[in-house]
């Protein structure tokens, strides 16, 4: 079973990662002491509100269409767990495409109020990345009216889509063989509104 909880674990790492190039350490670890003190301030804001559990992963599961964006679903999924003091609803399908596309498709919920475990798993929200290579890219951005984070090999034909919404749901889409405009067109078919409201 994948656990999401170990993403908390590694969210300290990905902050203080550093490049290759010794001339960039410091600005990177300037950027990562900010992106830890904007991390801190933001749990702290959001352990100020009132406890709220997490949707009924089944609620989740009924957002994911038998049919989105020309992808049909090949199966479904969902659970609720929890670990460290944490709890988190899962739904997640698989869609497949023509010529071998294949979508995974992800909605994560941890309540709203577990600031730490949300922003582990969307800790591109506090970060500014932009960067190429001669194969792909990525970047943060905004889909949909939500902060989002994009990644692509042109290479491999794969990449993927995080969306925050409400500041509590993840979106994650991750597709093989398929064009970014292929997974935009999924968070576009997606009722995200539908999702920010559920309660």
């Amino acid at each position: 079973m994948k656990n999401h909880f170990l993403l908390i674990l590694a969210f300290s790492a990905l902050l203080l990662s550093c490049g290759k190039k010794e001339e960039e350490q410091q600005d990177k670890t300037k950027s990562a002491a900010d992106a830890l003190q904007q991390f801190a301030d933001k749990a702290k804001d959001m352990q100020t509100r009132e406890k709220v559990d997490p949707i009924d992963f089944r609620k989740l599961r009924e957002l994911l269409p038998e049919e989105i964006a020309g992808f049909k679903r090949t199966e479904a999924s969902g659970e609720k767990n929890g670990a460290m003091g944490f709890t988190i609803s899962t739904a997640d399908a698989r869609y497949k495409g023509d010529n071998d596309a294949s979508i995974h498709l992800e909605i994560l919920d941890t309540g709203g109020v577990a600031g730490v475990a949300t922003m582990a798993m969307a800790a591109w929200t506090m970060a500014d990345i932009d960067k190429e290579t001669d194969t792909g890219y990525e970047k943060t951005t905004s889909l949909e009216g939500y902060k989002a984070f994009e990644k692509y090999d042109s290479q491999n034909k794969s990449g993927e889509l995080n969306l925050l919404v409400a500041d509590r749901y993840v979106v994650n889409v991750n597709g093989n063989n398929v064009t970014m405009e292929q997974m935009k067109s999924i968070l576009g078919d997606l009722d995200l509104d539908k999702l920010a409201d559920l309660k």
